[in-house]
């Protein structure tokens, strides 16, 4: 086994423990400050802090469907491990790496909330939009989500994704 492989898995494994770290502390914050209290605004009428518990998904749907969501996250996170291992220690890697420690960091942080509390903790609240309410694990997921799509679509060729083929370098190699 490659020591350099194992050193960046250990670095993706602290940089995950830091943004869940984040996440978690940014929800206590809010439980203890914003529960039960009339929303914050900080910027009027654009931007506040805004409790609320969310037992569904992205903008409430799914409500109580607590064993899907952790089932859902346990697969997703399952695959972003697979990736990280399978990933070649190459410096074009990085960007990926990074990006998957950000979405399994969001699904971990929101996944803690539904498994402690059968609810997700949300507080950031941009009323000049309406947008749900949503909070740091979100953030995480959605901009990583995004940064995925822009590297799979304009960065990484279909060669440089050949580490995740199940086929045999025989079977490619007919190509």
């Amino acid at each position: 086994m490659n020591k350099k492989k194992v050193i960046l898995f250990i670095v993706d494994f602290v940089l995950a423990a830091l943004l869940i770290a984040a996440d978690q502390i940014s929800k206590y914050f809010a439980v203890l400050r914003l529960k039960n209290q009339s929303p914050y605004s900080v910027i009027d009428g654009v931007f506040e802090f805004h409790y609320l518990e969310n037992r569904g998904a992205a903008f409430g749907m799914l409500q109580g469907q607590k064993f899907f969501f952790i089932f859902i996250a346990a697969v997703i996170l399952g695959i972003i491990v697979y990736v990280l291992w399978k990933a070649p220690y190459q410096k074009m890697y990085i960007k990926l790496h990074i990006t998957l420690v950000f979405i399994a960091s969001g699904a971990i942080g929101n996944l803690i909330d539904r498994v402690r509390y059968d609810y997700v903790v949300d507080f950031l609240y941009f009323s000049l939009i309406n947008f749900p309410v949503f909070n740091v694990a979100d953030i995480y997921v959605t901009l990583a989500a995004f940064s995925l799509a822009i590297l799979l679509i304009f960065v990484y060729k279909e060669s440089d994704l050949e580490f995740l083929t199940f086929r045999t370098k025989k079977f490619r190699d007919l190509k």
